[in-house]
């Protein structure tokens, strides 16, 4: 498989399962268009035209010809220089690797990670609130996310890579896209009355079973495990935790738990005050589970998979 098809296919993946509207994708794509036809010339090399296409700025191909040939890959939820090291030896050992392809975005996806967070405001518009409500309090936290990010030295694994000979690609939000949806029709499919009930249907997944049994499975931080859920929401995708008064609004929508990957101990302490239920699915078992809806569309295709780093690959019927 080429690794531009690895990359659309993952592109594709995550569109297919995205909260947004195929008219709201669309829009936001014609969107870049029309900011990438205003530039003058010279300052159109500045503007990354995967942006045309491509609609998540933490999902690209970041070392690589995509005309190359993969025929083995090693992912893993952070491919970090130490991993990409890790995979230099395993092929010296003679495991099959062209490609690191990491979950956590690193180089221009991990750069501009702050701009898939705006779609939050669409998740939470699908719930009740407001989109201009919705679209302003999520502004200030990317911006926080992008200030925070920018001292960081974002291209030091991509650099290993290069220097090893390995393509290097990163896919977050098609991954969280996919947990997000597939977490979702579980739960409706389910029902759990109680968060008890949530949490033993989580369970019944299978990577989120795996890290019950080694010890960071799912867990009700906010609430009370006898306590009827209510409305569910996952709250899994938009590149990281929105702002806490995002809470506020969806606790006064009607709803009356969220199931994440995780939340922070502020955001935990608004949501007791709020009397709002918080289950915590797992993080880095959240993201094997997104990895693996994407390897799924890329392993049947003849690529072989090492998994490393957090990756525990559980294959699905497609």
């Amino acid at each position: 498989m080429k690794l531009g098809d690895i990359y659309r296919t993952a592109v594709e993946k995550g569109m297919s399962e995205d909260i947004r509207s195929e008219a709201e994708l669309a829009h936001v794509l014609e969107a870049a268009r029309k900011e990438y036809d205003k530039l003058e010339e010279d300052e159109r090399q500045f503007f990354d035209t995967e942006k045309l296409t491509n609609p998540y700025s933490d999902t690209r191909i970041c070392v690589g010809d995509p005309d190359a040939e993969i025929r083995g890959l090693i992912t893993g939820i952070d491919m970090e220089v130490g991993e990409v090291v890790l995979a230099d030896r395993m092929r010296e050992k003679g495991a099959t690797i062209d490609l690191i392809l990491a979950h956590h975005p690193e180089g221009p996806g991990y750069a501009n990670l702050h701009e898939v967070m705006y779609m939050q405001a669409d998740l939470w518009a699908a719930q009740g609130v407001g989109i201009a409500a919705a679209d302003a309090l999520i502004a200030p936290r990317a911006e926080e996310i992008r200030r925070r990010i920018m001292p960081v030295n974002h291209y030091r694994a991509i650099d290993a890579a290069r220097a090893l000979g390995f393509a290097s690609m990163s896919c977050h939000t098609p991954a969280d896209n996919s947990v997000n949806a597939f977490v979702l029709r579980h739960l409706q499919n389910e029902d759990p009355r109680t968060l008890d009930d949530a949490v033993k249907s989580l369970r019944r997944i299978p990577e989120y079973a795996d890290a019950a049994r080694k010890g960071y499975g799912p867990i009700i931080v906010q609430g009370c495990g006898s306590g009827r859920c209510g409305r569910i929401v996952v709250d899994m995708t938009g590149g990281t935790e929105g702002p806490k008064e995002a809470l506020d609004r969806l606790s006064a929508a009607g709803v009356g738990t969220l199931v994440g990957m995780h939340y922070t101990e502020e955001h935990r302490k608004h949501a007791e005050e709020l009397k709002l239920n918080l289950v915590i699915a797992g993080h880095v078992s959240s993201d094997a589970l997104g990895m693996n809806l994407v390897l799924d569309q890329i392993e049947g295709q003849g690529v072989e998979v090492h998994c490393v780093s957090g990756m525990v690959r559980i294959v699905r019927d497609l």
